[in-house]
């Protein structure tokens, strides 16, 4: 799979209700001087992809100028889609991007600080023109940056999604929020949607049943989902522990082993 082919999926469309304050756009919010998406648009470009599209929602006329203006900076091509129903779960939002993702393409969320490593091994999987990979984490026992109670949980059998959802009672891998993607996705998203269920988590719940979701372990890479103000301090406190050094030196993170899973 040629990396220069492949879209990145950025989902940018929530409000961010979990950020207290005056911040009016939470992929706006700065993270040690630089916009949260920024870091993630940088971090995937590093990682091998040249072309964008980003899926905005709440605050949209923040958001899509900034991001017009780190394009034109950057030169890195960055297209939008607006979704007017942002109030759903984000399942609606990766859908809204369907005509302009391709056949294959990266899915990301416009909040996940990551090693582009992670990008860069998922990348090279083989994925069949059916399937999905998401990149999870196996360290779910004592997490340095996990929030426990929103984190989106993973049941893993076999190299693959078994169960996945924020409230399962039985895991043993998180969702990163970085995934490697066919527009499979988007039939299993449609016909989810058809039964009331507008997250992400449904559609990969109707591939996991046809053993179509496959997972990679990230190991003890890096990784934040920078959900509310917390999560953001700590998120800047990892990265200035070396100088800010941008989001293709983030630091390491020493995760404990562990194989077991936790209800």
């Amino acid at each position: 799979m040629e990396t220069e082919s492949l879209k990145g999926v950025v989902i940018a469309a929530g409000r961010g209700s979990r950020f207290q304050g005056t911040r009016e756009s939470k992929p706006l919010s700065p993270v040690n001087g630089r916009a949260l998406i920024e870091w993630v648009i940088l971090a995937a470009h590093q990682a091998g992809i040249r072309d964008f599209v980003v899926v905005t929602g709440y605050a949209r006329e923040k958001l899509e100028p900034y991001l017009e203006k780190l394009s034109r900076e950057k030169k890195i091509p960055i297209s939008f889609v607006f979704n007017n129903e942002w109030e759903k779960e984000n399942g609606l939002s990766v859908y809204k991007a369907r005509e302009l993702a391709g056949e294959k393409f990266v899915l990301l969320m416009s909040d996940h600080i990551f090693d582009p490593e992670i990008l860069v091994r998922l990348m090279g999987r083989p994925i069949g023109e059916d399937e999905v990979i998401l990149a999870v984490d196996p360290n779910v026992v004592d997490h340095p940056t996990a929030d426990l109670e929103d984190v989106t949980k993973v049941q893993v059998e076999d190299g693959r999604i078994a169960a996945i959802g924020k409230t399962i009672a039985a895991y043993n891998a998180f969702d990163t929020g970085i995934f490697l993607c066919t527009s499979a996705l988007f039939r299993a998203l449609e016909e989810s949607q058809k039964k009331g269920d507008f997250s992400l988590s449904g559609g990969l719940r109707l591939m996991g049943e046809r053993r179509k979701a496959k997972v990679m372990d990230i190991g003890r890479a890096f990784w934040i989902d920078v959900d509310d103000e917390m999560a953001l301090a700590r998120a800047e406190g990892l990265l200035a522990r070396r100088g800010d050094p941008g989001p293709g030196a983030v630091p390491a993170v020493t995760h404990r082993k562990t194989d077991g899973r936790r209800s």
